[in-house]
């Protein structure tokens, strides 16, 4: 692809319409917003969009409306509705009119982003697709949360915290966290991952992980003398290298790597995530909520 893909966000609702942009516009896209059916067609007039998210219903020109404008000024355009609860009926007659597709509010991030691309896909070769490739589902690296192994943990659960706290979440628009970050050495090569579930593990006392005592030790595996534990334990590894906490390199594939096989590899080893590599390079990251959107994409009109 030359460029960027170009969306025009239309919503009446200002706080929707402002965050959900700045969210496509951290994801690559190139998004320009309206708030009004009459402001975006002004728009489209002068500036032809690829893909427009469209509310349904708002006042004066209302998403119907609007959508049969943007068809007759440019019927390339795909067009994505916005629909509230219990607006499935009319969200589907959309779809008689030449949508591309509806979601419905609260809307989530990783889905509508996910929508968008196969509303462009569909522009670009207007037959159907072969499935997806892990190329084309993943998170990007650069949009993920990464990390040296030489930093401490403090400043790892730092970093995983801000990727929470930059996240949108509202009635009408959902982000979810990466839950994990990529470890890479000095020298810019991958060498493990740190998961929420890898700190879980580093809180815990190291006699949970010794041999089993006898019976006249077992008191110490009791619940009743851990209050306060989880602080203590904390702060005492806080300083620790990431390095000594880490797991192993997850499982890479190639970026043309097919649905079927990346389901296949998370099933079969109990994992919720493989690396996307483009030759040697560590390009992406394909975690399980990928794979659950396209399910959805191919069964949930």
């Amino acid at each position: 692809m030359a460029g960027k893909i170009r969306v025009l966000m239309v919503d009446d609702e200002a706080k929707f319409r402002e965050t959900t942009s700045k969210i496509l516009d951290k994801r690559g896209f190139e998004t320009t917003m309206a708030g009004t059916g009459e402001e975006a067609i002004e728009i489209l007039k002068k500036n032809p969009q690829d893909v427009i998210v469209l509310d349904i219903r708002m006042p004066g020109m209302d998403g119907h409306d609007a959508l049969e404008k943007i068809r007759k000024i440019n019927p390339d355009t795909q067009v994505i509705m916005l629909t509230g609860h219990g607006g499935h009926v009319s969200a589907k007659a959309s779809l008689e009119l030449g949508a591309f597709d509806y979601l419905n509010k609260p809307c989530d991030l990783d889905l509508l982003t996910s929508k968008i691309n196969d509303a462009y896909n569909a522009l670009r070769f207007k037959e159907d697709r072969p499935e997806k490739t892990a190329g084309e589902i993943m998170i990007r690296v650069e949009d993920y949360t990464t990390i040296t192994e030489d930093k401490t943990l403090k400043e790892a659960i730092a970093q995983l915290r801000q990727s929470f706290e930059g996240l949108a979440s509202s009635k009408q628009v959902m982000e979810t966290g990466h839950r994990s970050i990529l470890v890479f050495n000095r020298d810019g090569e991958l060498s493990g991952i740190l998961s929420i579930y890898d700190l879980l593990g580093a809180v815990r006392p190291g006699y949970l992980s010794a041999d089993k005592p006898s019976m006249a030790d077992s008191m110490q595996y009791s619940t009743m003398f851990w209050s306060g534990l989880f602080t203590t334990q904390m702060k005492a590894i806080a300083n620790k290298k990431v390095g000594e906490f880490m797991s192993a390199t997850p499982v890479s594939v190639d970026e043309d790597t097919n649905l079927m096989e990346l389901a296949e590899l998370m099933y079969s080893r109990k994992i919720r995530r493989l690396v996307v590599r483009q030759r040697e390079k560590v390009v992406g990251v394909v975690r399980e909520q990928e794979l659950f959107f396209e399910m959805a994409n191919i069964v949930v009109k």
